[in-house]
């Protein structure tokens, strides 16, 4: 069962209590979230279910296909951002051929899955979020509950699945996006030939930085899932609350994906930093 509670406005008082009411609040959506994530989990026996099959299909189509554009201008422009910045400070060393292992590596471990999720972040959850919404206001999931349909299993498990899936799909495709764009400006502004290039980025970027970057994706896709369907789910006060509810979305995914990916990097890298 789907619980749904209406938004919280902190009432009039000191600054500990509305503090304290808000970390309370907080807490309360985060066990919710949880609770809403076990729940898919448990359902997942049924993704090779005809209509669960189906539906990932089209979701995987909607996250993924319809996303390339966007994700290919920004993980070029961000590689070539990245190689321009790099090139231009290692030129004062003339070590501009070693811009190869700045991009690889950074696309890989880093920027890749971070540029990635927040652009299914942006477009996707908040999609996901509004539809959630609209639903809920207009008492299509109580129907659905009425009707005996597990609303996670026909709606989240779906949407979670295919962003499991296409999300570490769509980060090595941005890696390899963002590896053209460095490389271009290399050849057109820094003077570095392709082979040096390629070469000099495949020496410095290891088996750990691809599988790294794929985890990272994996789990900022179920982050973006989740948080997208439990804002959605926790609608209330009609199409106000919808536009509440996809805002929400957007901001709780982007903090939630900068401070996932600061605790895997510090766990995968730990012995790097003694």
């Amino acid at each position: 069962m789907i619980t749904r509670e209406p938004e919280y406005f902190p009432p009039p008082g000191n600054f500990i209590g509305r503090l304290g009411r808000g970390i309370v609040f907080s807490s309360r959506g985060l066990g919710r979230a949880l609770l809403l994530l076990v729940d898919t989990l448990a359902c997942m026996r049924f993704v090779f279910a005809t209509r669960t099959r189906k539906e990932i299909v089209y979701q995987m189509f909607v996250s993924g296909i319809k996303s390339l554009g966007v994700i290919t201008i920004v993980a070029m422009f961000t590689g070539m951002i990245l190689a321009l910045q790099t090139g231009i400070e290692l030129r004062k060393f003339n070590q501009e051929v070693n811009i190869g292992a700045a991009v690889m590596v950074s696309m890989l471990r880093e920027m890749g899955p971070f540029m990635t999720a927040l652009i299914l972040a942006a477009s996707v959850g908040s999609a996901y979020a509004a539809q959630m919404g609209t639903m809920v206001v207009s008492e299509e999931i109580a129907a659905l509950e009425i009707m005996s349909i597990n609303p996670v299993r026909f709606l989240v498990l779906p949407r979670m699945v295919s962003l499991m899936v296409m999300t570490p799909l769509l980060t090595f495709y941005s890696c390899v996006m963002g590896v053209l764009g460095g490389g271009m400006v290399g050849i057109t502004q820094l003077s570095v030939p392709w082979h040096a290039y390629i070469r000099n980025a495949l020496d410095f970027a290891a088996a750990k930085d691809l599988y790294v970057g794929l985890l990272k994706a994996f789990i900022f896709g179920v982050i973006i899932a989740i948080v997208a369907c439990h804002q959605g789910f926790s609608t209330t006060q009609g199409a106000v609350g919808v536009g509440n509810a996809t805002r929400r979305t957007v901001i709780v995914c982007f903090l939630t994906i900068l401070v996932a990916g600061y605790m895997i990097t510090r766990l995968f890298y730990i012995n790097a930093l003694d």
